[in-house]
């Protein structure tokens, strides 16, 4: 007679969870040391890395977005390149290309393959929008597929993989931007803003030439991958999917199903499918990171506008009232109800699920 499934997760999983929960404190500790402040942003990293997605990271020059992303690579023990993107660039300049060598033993002529800089487990694509459409389509189906074809051979990117990619808000002239569909690639689009005064007056008393070299490594590739594993096996209710599903289709215009008014004055097109996996995947791993064994519904509100503000297409009557992707997600937010489901209600059971955030 077949055994009844248990609820409670195995013993194994527990043990990945309270590691992870003692691994983001040491991270933010290392982090400390080469970055000041952005912990909003090294926490978004860390959920697009576990949930195996890629970011893109929006900000001015001098935002340190290089430093961070090389860092946390450190922190991770993971294999780091830094492709700098120009209207030159080559797609063969980022996959890799053939070369004909000669056989000094033979004497005949055979093909060898130079791995280019996207084998790597994180790749920081420096100003993303500066290449041509064809380059970045080189790109963008290495990450979809984990795998380069060069000469009809393909050769498979290492585990696990991720893309940063950077993009200036600020300079638009002589740009490629990034079409919608390409765009939908990217889980995230993580927003690196200006330090407050202190973290300024911090960062002017750096006189250390490379704090990065104080950094200490904390996880490994192969932690990595069992975490990334663990966080496909987190339970997501099914009013946390419902709420998720709920938000997304909030934003199709002309779809239907009714959509708020605003939705309808400040957005052309609507976010897709896609937007709604990423979204319960994502909270998957920020309920991990926070030391919780299933998603909630404030996990879906967190990390619905870096799904979604690069997702959203809006109106001519937005851009010219300054109504920014995220200010409609945040009226999403407030316009659509977040209801528990009654299993969530049961006090016992939120004790045994929610043992507290693990800051």
């Amino acid at each position: 007679m077949p055994q009844p499934e248990s609820n409670q997760a195995p013993e194994n999983d527990v043990a990945l969870l309270e590691h992870l929960s003692r691994a983001r404190r040491r991270i933010r500790q290392q982090m400390a040391k080469a970055v000041v402040g952005q912990q909003d942003v090294l926490d978004q990293m860390l959920i697009c890395l576990l949930a195996g997605g890629h970011a893109i990271l929006e900000g001015v020059p001098g935002l340190a977005k290089t430093l961070m992303v090389r860092t946390l690579s450190r922190c991770l023990s993971l294999t780091f390149n830094r492709v700098q993107f120009t209207p030159d660039l080559m797609p063969g300049d980022i996959t890799g290309t053939e070369v004909i060598e000669e056989n000094r033993t033979t004497g005949q002529r055979e093909t060898r393959f130079i791995r280019g800089p996207v084998f790597a487990n994180v790749v920081l694509a420096d100003e993303v929008n500066r290449t041509p459409p064809k380059t970045q389509a080189a790109l963008l189906e290495a990450m979809q597929e984990r795998q380069v074809t060069v000469g009809g051979q393909r050769h498979e990117l290492p585990a696990p993989f991720m893309v940063l990619a950077t993009q200036n808000p600020i300079e638009q002239e002589g740009t490629y931007p990034l079409p919608e569909a390409q765009q939908d690639r990217f889980m995230f689009k993580i927003l690196v803003s200006y330090p407050n005064w202190d973290e300024e007056f911090r960062i002017m008393g750096q006189t250390a030439p490379e704090p990065w070299d104080a950094v200490e490594p904390v996880l490994g590739a192969e932690e990595i991958l069992q975490l990334q594993q663990l966080v496909r096996r987190v339970p997501a209710a099914d009013h946390v999917v419902h709420y998720a599903m709920r938000l997304a289709r909030a934003t199709r215009v002309g779809g239907p199903e009714p959509v708020p008014p605003f939705v309808e004055e400040w957005v052309r097109w609507g976010v897709g499918p896609r937007a709604c996996q990423f979204m319960v995947l994502a909270a998957k791993a920020r309920a991990l990171l926070r030391g919780r064994s299933h998603a909630s519904l404030e996990d879906i509100q967190q990390v619905a506008a870096p799904v979604m503000r690069h997702r959203l297409v809006t109106t001519f009557t937005a851009t010219s009232d300054n109504v920014t992707p995220d200010r409609i997600v945040e009226e999403l937010i407030n316009a659509i109800p977040a209801r528990e489901g009654p299993l969530s209600d049961d006090r016992q059971v939120q004790e045994v699920l929610e043992p507290g955030d693990a800051e």
